[in-house]
């Protein structure tokens, strides 16, 4: 049995743009995924919205530092294949990390985080699946997402950003803009069918990084 470990944020996690519901299990693209590899494979959700790479955010009641709950994250579900983090999106949020470039410093920490925890058992350093995320879209509504004047443009950078650093430390890369498209309901998340093209879209790098 393999196990990969998909590690984001709302979208992830299945926010729905229109209103404040989740989709449906179904729906979530880490559920696509499972679906597709089958059961030799068991893929792990672990999804909070708002989450950041390496930053606080003290806006709300969970702690959404992605680097600061990584460790324990990885403890608690070793061993562990495959990391799938897709993650950046809240960074560019002004009072975190600010930009597209915070977004590759988190990234590249979580990268490090993961090759470098004491995995216990003589289990083995997973392998990383770096996704960059959808690009932000410009809307004409303020449902909350007050940060989004301004990020557009910056969004459009990570998957440069994410693609050298994957280069670098030899991860596998996937641009999940390349399959999805945020909605313009609030400029960030994803609609039901945006959300499963996700799932289907990483498949095949799954398949190869697990040796499928």
């Amino acid at each position: 049995m393999k196990t990969v470990l998909c590690y984001g944020d709302s979208l992830t996690f299945g926010h729905d743009p229109i209103g404040q519901n989740r989709h449906a299990h179904e729906d979530r693209w880490p559920m696509v995924l499972q679906k597709a590899l089958g059961e030799g494979v068991y893929v792990l959700p672990e999804a909070l919205g708002g989450r950041t790479t390496a930053y606080d955010d003290h806006t709300a009641a969970a702690d959404r530092n992605g680097a600061r709950l990584l460790p324990t994250i990885l403890a608690s579900h070793t061993p562990i294949d495959l990391v799938i983090i897709m993650l950046g999106t809240n960074d560019l949020k002004p009072w975190t990390g600010g930009g597209a470039f915070s977004s590759r410093n988190g990234l590249k920490r979580l990268i490090e985080i993961i090759r470098s925890h004491p995995y216990p058992f003589d289990h083995q350093v997973p392998e990383i699946l770096v996704v960059a995320p959808p690009h932000a879209v410009p809307t004409a509504n303020d449902t909350g997402m007050g940060f989004l004047k301004g990020i557009v443009e910056q969004s459009q950078m990570l998957s440069t950003f994410y693609s050298e650093l994957a280069d670098e430390f030899g991860c596998g890369f996937f641009d999940a803009a390349s399959v999805s498209k945020a909605s313009p309901a609030d400029g960030v998340h994803l609609d039901a069918e945006n959300t499963r093209a996700i799932g289907r879209g990483v498949e095949p790098m799954v398949r190869m990084m697990l040796g499928l």
